[in-house]
Parts: C-alpha cells; sequence; structure tokens
C-alpha cells in the first residue's frame, strides 16, 4: 500500500506577491492560508495587504517560477470569456486570515435559490469565502471576482473558515471572539447558529467529510467536538500540553488529526474519543540551547485526498511528509516560515503558505491505494466506529477498519 522509502518533496513552482511602493512590507504580508477549489480547478492564495490571489489551475508555464513570475498578468477581477479563466485579483480592504471554497451546489438548491430570490445575485456558482481582519465574511463568485455577500456578526478576526462538503451551502466560521458561528448561504447568509465554550482565539474549524460533525480548536490544550446536526457539543478532546492551531479530519471521516504548539500531532477517533497515536516532531539537529520546542511548535496538518497520508508545518523550518502506518517522517523539505498547507484535492501536490506572502508547490506521494484500505474507506464512509464494531465479523477485520493495527 506504501513504498518504504519516498521521494523528498521537490518545489514545483513558488509565487511571490508584488510589492506595490504603497504598502509597508513589514507588516500584515503573511499568506495566512492557501486553498483549491473541491474540483482541483482554482487556486487561492492570501497573499498579504489585503488582496487574495485567485488563479486557474493548473498553473501555466508548466510549474516553471520564472515563466510564471516574467509572464505579465492581469490584476483586475476578469469576466470569464469564452477562453479559459484568467486569474483574479480580490481586493477584500482588510487582512485576510481564512478562505474556503464552496463545493458545487446540487441542483435542487440551485432552483430554490433561484425561485425564493429572484432579486439576489445568483450564488449557485463556485464561490469563494474570505475570513477578515474585521470580522467580516465577504464571499465572491469565483469566475467573475464578484462580490456576492458580506456576513457580519463576529465581533474580531475571522481566522478560519469551512463548507460542508455536500454542497448544501452551509458555512462555519472561526474568530478571534472565541466563537463559531454556522451560515446559511442558501438564505443570503443568514446566521443559523453562534456556537460558545472556547475560552481562548479559535484558530481552526473543520467539517467532516460525512458532514456530521466539527472540529474546533482553539488556544487551548483541548479541541472541541460539535454535532452538525444539533448545533450542540458532543466531547471535548484532551491530550495535547499546549494550544491547539490546526485540525483535520481523513477523507471518510473516520480519523481526526490535531497540530499543537507541544510539537505533536494526535491521531483520534472522532467517534469514540480514543488517542490513537502521536507524531512527535523533532528537529533534525539539536539545537545549541532550550529552543528546541519552541522551534518545533506546529502550524498547519491535513490529510491526504486519498488518506494515507499526513502533510504538517511547523516552525523549525520543514515540511513533514507521513504515511499513516509509520510513526516517523517519511519526507522532509526545507520551507522556510511556512504558516499553512493543503494538499491538491486530486493528489501530488502539496501548497504551503509562509509568513513573507509566499506561495510553494511541492511534489507529494502518489500511491494507488489497496483494495483493503479503499474498502475500508468506502464502508466507514458511512460506518460510525460503534457500528463496525457491532459488525459480526473477526476482530482483526474490525481493528482494521477501525485504524487500530497501527
Amino acid at each position: 500500500m506504501l513504498s518504504p522509502a519516498t521521494e523528498e518533496p521537490l518545489l514545483l513552482a513558488e509565487l511571490k506577491p508584488g510589492r506595490p511602493h504603497q504598502f509597508d512590507w513589514k507588516s500584515s504580508c503573511e499568506t495566512w492560508s492557501v486553498a483549491f477549489s473541491p474540483d482541483g480547478s482554482w487556486f487561492a492564495w492570501s497573499q498579504g495587504h489585503c488582496i487574495v490571489k485567485l488563479i486557474p489551475w493548473p498553473l501555466e508555464e508548466q510549474f516553471i517560477p520564472k515563466g510564471f513570475e516574467a509572464k505579465s498578468r492581469s490584476s483586475k477581477n476578469d469576466t470569464k470569456g469564452r477562453g479559459s479563466p484568467k486569474e483574479k485579483t480580490l481586493d477584500c480592504g482588510q487582512i485576510v486570515w481564512g478562505l474556503a471554497f464552496s463545493p458545487w451546489p446540487s441542483p435542487p438548491s440551485r432552483k430554490l435559490w433561484a425561485r425564493h430570490h429572484p432579486q439576489v445575485p445568483d450564488i449557485s456558482c463556485l464561490i469563494l469565502a474570505t475570513g477578515l481582519n474585521d470580522g467580516q465574511i465577504k464571499i465572491w463568485e469565483v469566475q467573475t471576482g464578484l462580490l456576492l455577500l458580506n456576513l457580519s456578526g463576529h465581533q474580531d478576526v475571522v481566522r478560519d473558515l469551512s463548507f460542508t462538503p455536500s454542497g448544501s451551502l452551509i458555512l462555519v466560521s472561526a474568530s478571534r471572539d472565541k466563537t463559531l458561528r454556522i451560515w446559511d448561504l442558501n438564505k443570503h447568509g443568514k446566521q443559523i447558529q453562534v456556537l460558545s465554550g472556547h475560552l481562548q482565539w479559535v484558530y481552526c474549524c473543520s467539517i467532516s467529510p460525512d458532514c456530521s460533525m466539527l472540529c474546533s480548536a482553539a488556544g487551548e490544550k483541548s479541541v472541541f467536538l460539535w454535532s452538525m446536526r444539533s448545533y450542540t457539543l458532543i466531547r471535548k478532546l484532551e491530550g495535547h500540553q499546549s494550544s491547539v492551531v490546526s485540525c483535520d479530519f481523513s477523507p471518510d471521516s473516520a480519523l481526526l488529526v490535531t497540530a499543537s504548539y507541544d510539537t505533536n500531532v494526535i491521531m483520534w477517533d472522532p467517534y469514540t474519543g480514543e488517542r490513537l497515536r502521536s507524531l512527535h516532531h523533532t528537529q533534525l539537529e539539536p539545537a545549541m540551547d532550550d529552543s528546541d520546542v519552541h522551534m518545533s511548535s506546529l502550524r498547519s496538518v491535513c490529510f491526504s485526498p486519498e488518506g494515507l497520508y499526513l502533510a504538517t508545518v511547523a516552525d523549525d523550518r520543514l515540511l513533514r511528509i507521513w504515511a499513516l502506518e509509520l510513526k516517523a517522517p517519511v519526507a522532509f523539505a526545507p520551507m522556510t516560515n511556512g504558516l499553512c498547507c493543503t494538499f491538491f484535492p486530486h493528489g501530488g501536490v502539496i501548497a504551503t503558505g509562509t509568513r513573507d506572502g509566499h506561495v510553494q508547490f511541492w511534489t507529494a506521494p502518489r500511491v494507488l491505494s489497496s483494495l483493503k484500505h479503499l474498502c475500508r474507506k468506502a464502508l466507514r464512509s458511512f460506518l460510525t466506529t460503534y457500528q463496525v464494531l457491532a459488525l459480526p465479523i473477526p476482530k482483526k477485520m474490525k481493528e482494521f477498519l477501525t485504524y487500530r493495527t497501527f
């Protein structure tokens, strides 16, 4: 299923923002968020100074960085013509912290929206949500770069955003005001719920692919798991020794990973709350002082689309690739000041964002999943851990299906 030796990630391209003279480039230039659209046709990049770039994927010039930088591209909001999509520049007016693409709405959603909101801009298209420094959330149409909605409610920075994968256009936002908010874009962005309970800034939110659970991570040692059906707290997951800053569900919703400043990634069973394993980040070269813990603090973690790998970004200037069954990284890549990472939805590429406003694209492991893993992934997409344990099947098969064979 996994090759014993994985090739080191290769840098495919690096995108750098232009540098207008009116900006002070010593502040607010961070790339806090990067995202691919679910269909893999667009890439979004918060390049600092209130600007989001929307770039058609794949990149032009066959991933050649020099060709990309040298080519003059329009920085205005181009409308889609009959040819290929054009790059867009979205001026959000505030520092952009969170980004999220919507899935394509289902046909019933499109018809329902058009019937009940004939006077409102059509939102049955691919959209991008941007979380801003002033607590606002702006909703954009990707193909045209037009602003569709402005959502107000948060009292501080909107740090992260997540759409339900089902296409229902439910959006979850996480904020420094210590709350999460649920918005229904099918009802003109109506706020339908406020989730309270965190005592610190909420850094990250992630919705399980089966749309049943929501995980939120704040500047606390525990993470909260919420029901997406009742919007109530299911449980707190406790095990980290410092602030948890990132979380992600596996593609079959059977696993949850959380990353913390304590240098560990913990893999959980979200249904039972069990801690399945920990992945410790140690520096490749010993530090000269006691700063090794700080230098290995985690910034971001994400699952690969087939669910067999993890990618992590830490303050020790490394991108690490982990195989699900192994306790040590299978590959490393040097990167400076990394803040975030995400996999291309069809695999093969990882995008990372940095403090200086850059985006880097790296090669990621390509793997042919075994028939066993494909069956497990299919079954776990609709069976909880408790339902698997209740099946009249051998113990070893249950252990495999519940990821307890590590």
